[in-house]
């Protein structure tokens, strides 16, 4: 919430902390269960949440234009493959290897889940 008035941030900050003092102490608590060397990956953004991830990509998806009837079934399916449905490479995280959504550019449709090299080639 950009507020310029440091005033009314200090106010926004408040309220939000009274409304939402059960999501924080959960969020602080899954962070105080993490051992130390998970906590400083935690920090350096190394440790998502699995809802946050889930939510980022749907997002990015549908900003790509990617249409489906339900996008959580597709996120489930997107986990579940493991190699390239063109290649057949293992598909890892670095990048010609990470996994790519394919869809159809016109239409938004769905197509398979490519390692980077054959989405390239398949736009």
């Amino acid at each position: 919430m950009p507020y310029k008035d440091p005033e009314k941030l200090k106010q926004y900050k408040k309220y939000y902390n009274e409304k939402n003092k059960d999501k924080i102490k959960k969020q602080r608590q899954n962070y105080y269960d993490l051992n130390k060397e998970e906590q400083k990956k935690y920090r350096q953004g190394y440790i998502n949440t699995y809802s946050g991830r889930k939510s980022s990509r749907i997002s990015n998806w549908k900003r790509m234009g990617v249409i489906s009837d339900d996008y959580n079934k597709l996120y489930e399916y997107y986990l579940s493959i493991k190699e390239c449905e063109n290649c057949g490479i293992k598909l890892e995280e670095d990048y010609s290897t990470r996994k790519c959504l394919d869809h159809n550019h016109d239409t938004g449709e769905f197509r398979q889940v490519l390692c980077h090299n054959c989405n390239i080639l398949r736009r």
